[in-house]
C-alpha cells in the first residue's frame, strides 16, 4: 500500500503534463487564455498565417511552424481576436486570446484545434443522404482546380494575389488548389521595365495549375509622374494588372504601386527576358589590325 500511494501520484503527475486541450471549431470564436512569460503551444495540422492587431505587437509573441503555434505573453492581455488562415484553403480560424499574471499556477496545457465533423443522418434518411452526398462529390469535382473556370484563371490569381496584400485576413476568398511558392529574392528584376526610372522588388506569389502570379513591388526613383504601360514589360506575360495606374515622384505617398504578372508553364525568373550585353568589338578590331600589320 505504501508503494502505491507514491506510484499513483508521479503517474498522475505525468498524465497531467502531457495532456492536450481539445477544442472543435464551429465557427464560434475559442477561448485560449495564457499565462504571462509562460508559453503555450496550439495544434492545428495546418499551415497557417496569423493576423494579429498592431497593440499586441509588444506583448504577445507568435512563432509558427508546421501547423504548429507557439505563444508567449510577455504583459497581460485583455480578451485580442486573432485570426488563422488556413494557408491552402483560405479558411478562417477566431481564437480569443488573453493573458494574466501567473502566481504559482501550473503550465496550460498545449491546446489542439479540430474541426467539428457533422452529426450523423438518421436510419431513415439513407437513402436522400446518398444522393445528396454523390450530388456534393459531383460538385466537388467540377470546381476542382483542374477542371474549366468560369472566370479566366489570370483574373482569379491576380484578384486572389491582390487581396492577400491589401484585403483584411477575415474577407479573403479561399481558392481551392492555389499554393504559396516560395521566391527567388535574388531574381534580377533590372530588365523588367528598362526604359523606366523604376526599381521593382518580390513581394510574393501564388501557383494555380500550370498558372503563375507574382506580385512584384514598383517604386518611382524620379522627380516626374509616370504612366505605366504594361507592353513595355519585358517579359513573357499572359497578363499584367497594375494596382494604380500611374507612379507619384518619388518621396510621395503615391511613388509606389504593385504589378501583378501572370505567366503560365513556368515562373517570373523564367519569363523575363534575358538582358541583351553589348559587345565591344575595339578588342576585336585591335587584334585584326595588330595581326595585318604582322604580315
Amino acid at each position: 500500500m505504501r508503494c502505491l500511494r507514491f506510484v499513483l501520484p508521479l503517474w498522475l503527475g505525468c498524465a497531467v503534463a502531457h495532456a492536450v486541450e481539445i477544442m472543435q471549431w464551429e465557427r464560434l470564436p475559442l477561448a485560449v487564455p495564457l499565462h504571462v512569460d509562460q508559453e503555450r503551444i496550439i495544434f492545428i495540422d495546418q499551415n497557417v498565417r496569423v493576423g494579429v492587431p498592431r497593440a499586441l505587437a509588444d506583448s504577445l509573441r507568435i512563432q509558427s511552424a508546421g501547423g504548429t503555434l507557439y505563444l508567449r505573453a510577455s504583459a497581460p492581455i485583455a480578451p485580442t481576436r486573432l485570426q488563422l488562415q488556413d494557408v491552402r484553403t483560405g479558411e478562417i480560424i477566431l481564437i480569443d486570446v488573453t493573458a494574466s499574471t501567473a502566481e504559482d499556477q501550473l503550465p496550460l496545457e498545449p491546446v489542439k484545434i479540430v474541426k467539428a465533423t457533422p452529426a450523423p443522418s438518421r436510419s431513415g434518411d439513407d437513402s436522400t443522404t446518398s444522393a445528396q452526398a454523390v450530388e456534393s462529390s459531383n460538385d466537388e469535382h467540377e470546381q476542382t482546380p483542374s477542371s474549366h473556370h468560369q472566370t479566366p484563371l489570370p483574373v482569379v490569381l491576380t484578384r486572389y494575389a491582390a487581396q492577400n496584400l491589401y484585403a483584411p485576413l477575415r474577407t479573403l476568398e479561399s481558392l481551392p488548389g492555389v499554393v504559396q511558392i516560395n521566391i527567388q529574392r535574388e531574381i534580377n528584376l533590372d530588365h523588367l521595365l528598362p526604359m523606366q526610372p523604376v526599381v521593382p522588388s518580390l513581394l510574393g506569389a501564388w501557383q494555380l495549375d500550370d498558372h503563375y502570379v507574382t506580385a512584384v513591388e514598383l517604386r518611382n526613383t524620379s522627380s516626374d509622374s509616370l504612366n505605366l504601360d504594361p507592353r513595355v514589360l519585358q517579359a513573357d506575360l499572359v497578363s499584367a494588372t497594375f494596382q494604380h495606374h500611374y507612379l507619384g515622384p518619388s518621396g510621395l505617398a503615391t511613388d509606389t504601386t504593385v504589378a501583378y504578372l501572370v505567366t503560365r508553364g513556368k515562373n517570373l525568373n523564367q519569363a523575363i527576358t534575358p538582358a541583351i550585353s553589348r559587345i565591344d568589338t575595339s578588342s576585336n578590331l585591335k587584334s585584326l589590325s595588330g595581326g595585318a600589320h604582322a604580315e
